[in-house]
């Protein structure tokens, strides 16, 4: 089961459930009345009754759905920072004058947890992401997100790309917001796997790919087992003083980094594929004005 949020001839986004087959041939999505913030307002328990037995809705062929980043409403996409091992290293390799920050903060007691995008400015699947036109060295950040509730219960589990500026960051950590949060600087999807169809989700193969002229430009592969804190403790302080009543995209941190100074570039095809989740797929655009075709 996968829970999409998707747009068809009537325009308007809508909330649905897809059940696929072995070869996608002839799968449909089954309408929900409820929106994803909708959704994420209720009990994990409701959840998954509504979304086991999604009842009449219209029924609407995937062929004819546009699948859009399966966030709406008052949810937000929060992320960790520095929660691998690479991710550690990574981060000191592009900060010569601040690099024990990250050292401290992998070890620390406390987590580090920044606010990623708000539900408008999330990008979808094959919507483009963008590079600030005032940075000079960029990656994508391929990241499990765990899809969390409004009471902080896990309820699904979807791909997350963070993408970041590494030379704007790493010229003074206090910089993090401007490398992290801009208009085309967060993608998500291709839809929600439900999380009581994930038995582990510390044991799931992850992979990056950066095409470029129909060719590899970067590969890389990786596991969530690395992953050094668990969705639970990450959720208990972003829920310790604050609230969220449509819920919450927990984007957990990134373990495939390329090495400087690869930069990704206009033209490129961000590609982040998790097992039992799918695949989110991107092209890569320059700027403000680019990365606006990707809004909705």
């Amino acid at each position: 089961m996968r829970i999409v949020r998707f747009r068809d001839r009537l325009g308007a986004p809508r909330a649905g459930v897809l059940d696929t087959g072995a070869d996608g041939a002839g799968d449909t999505i089954v309408t929900l009345r409820q929106s994803i913030a909708d959704l994420l307002a209720l009990p994990a328990d409701d959840v998954r009754e509504i979304c086991s037995n999604p009842g009449r809705g219209e029924v609407v062929p995937l062929e004819r759905a546009e699948l859009l980043a399966p966030v709406d409403g008052q949810t937000e996409v929060w992320a960790a920072g520095v929660t691998y091992e690479r991710s550690r290293t990574a981060r000191m390799a592009e900060s010569e004058n601040s690099a024990s920050i990250y050292d401290r903060v992998y070890d620390a007691e406390r987590p580090e947890l920044f606010f990623k995008s708000a539900a408008w400015r999330v990008a979808g699947p094959g919507a483009p992401v963008s590079v600030r036109a005032d940075s000079t060295v960029n990656v994508p950040e391929p990241e499990l997100a765990a899809v969390l509730n409004s009471a902080g219960e896990v309820v699904g589990y979807t791909i997350c790309n963070d993408m970041s500026s590494r030379s704007i960051e790493g010229e003074n950590p206090l910089y993090l917001p401007q490398a992290k949060i801009y208009l085309g600087g967060c993608a998500a999807g291709p839809w929600i796997r439900p999380a009581w169809e994930i038995p582990d989700p510390y044991a799931l193969a992850m992979s990056l790919t950066i095409m470029r002229g129909g060719a590899e430009a970067w590969n890389g592969t990786a596991s969530t087992g690395g992953l050094r804190r668990r969705v639970p403790e990450l959720a208990s302080y972003l829920f310790r003083e604050d609230d969220f009543p449509g819920g919450v995209l927990l984007s957990t941190g990134t373990s495939l980094v390329p090495d400087l100074p690869f930069t990704i570039q206009p033209g490129d095809e961000v590609r982040i594929t998790i097992s039992s989740i799918g695949e989110l797929a991107n092209p890569v655009v320059l700027g403000k004005a680019a990365a606006r075709a990707g809004v909705g």
